[in-house]
């Protein structure tokens, strides 16, 4: 079968398309023919060498797909040859290439009314907004802040925030074409966190921020404590794209703000798993709008990471084997 295999960290470039044998699946494992490949920005930073691989070079790369059963392991119902399915292989289990195995367990059936390319596009960022948002535990009164709402998780949390409790729904995107976006998604003001006083701004607009989900991390996270609600103000930290955030316990304690860390294999990840059956459900009944941005072959996986390092990507970038 063909493969995208990395022999070692760097630029997109050491993403090569090669001929590797097809897997087997073993006990309680599927054989899955994959249609779509869901391209995310930490694989990015994990092909670059900014975060640690979860498996040893050379090896097959990919997270995230969708596609079909083709095999069933040694414990497994066989009932579940010929249905689509998407399926994140946390360990890192190849899927970038024309077939993979998961565990049988792990699946999640793909309504009929959804393509591949919006399923996996749904299924984990999807998953992980409504997981925050429930976390948030949202009353119908709240001012919310969802960051990178140009597409993505941020795009996922402007969609569904107002429904799962929200009162007003601010965003941040990265210029005028992805705060238009965000807006079409559901945010009722954009700060353009490109623009180095946005957090200004956001003070600026009147009222104070009840909930901020927190990606963007670095110097703005600590900028934009000012602007949440003293005392009740909570941060729902997820990602870190500008690194670390820029404060302290004490920036936290002197405002009686709450920092709720979103993240871990143990603590977070199987929650997040367990609510994409939901979202493709709601996918499917057009309660949720898959973001996909492009749709590349497989051996233009080079070409996928350059679009999300480079920020163009509107929505999730997909593969097609």
């Amino acid at each position: 079968m063909r493969a995208i295999v990395m022999h070692k960290t760097g630029g997109p470039e050491v993403l090569t398309l090669e001929e590797v044998p097809t897997p087997a699946p073993g006990p309680g494992q599927v054989l899955v023919r994959t249609e779509a490949v869901g391209v995310t920005y930490y694989e990015t930073a994990m092909r670059s060498g900014l975060f640690p691989m979860p498996r040893p070079l050379p090896s097959t790369f990919g997270f995230e797909a969708a596609g079909v059963v083709v095999e069933s392991g040694a414990g497994v119902d066989g009932g579940l040859v010929g249905r689509r399915v998407a399926i994140m292989n946390a360990a890192g289990e190849g899927t970038y290439a024309e077939y993979v195995t998961a565990a049988a367990d792990a699946l999640v059936p793909v309504p009929d009314s959804l393509t591949s390319a919006d399923a996996v596009a749904v299924a984990v960022q999807g998953a992980l907004a409504t997981t925050l948002l429930r976390t948030a535990g949202l009353t119908g009164t709240e001012t919310v802040l969802a960051e990178v709402a140009g597409g993505g998780v941020g795009g996922y949390l402007a969609q569904l925030a107002r429904p799962m409790g929200a009162a007003r729904v601010l965003a941040t995107a990265g210029g005028p074409a992805k705060g238009e976006r965000a807006r079409e998604l559901g945010a009722d003001d954009v700060f353009d966190h490109t623009d180095s006083g946005w957090t200004e701004r956001l003070r600026e607009a009147g009222g104070t921020v009840d909930v901020v989900f927190e990606s963007l991390g670095g110097a703005s996270a600590g900028r934009v404590l000012d602007a949440m609600t003293p005392g009740t103000g909570r941060m729902l930290l997820y990602g870190l794209l500008g690194g670390p955030p820029a404060f302290t316990p004490m920036d936290l304690l002197q405002r009686g703000l709450t920092l709720v860390g979103c993240g871990g294999p143990e603590a977070w990840l199987p929650r997040v798993l367990a609510a994409r059956a939901e979202v493709l459900d709601l996918a499917a009944r057009g309660g949720l709008r898959p973001q996909v941005d492009s749709v590349l072959p497989l051996a233009d996986a080079a070409e996928a990471h350059r679009r999300i390092e480079a920020r163009t990507a509107v929505g999730k970038v997909v593969l097609v084997p």
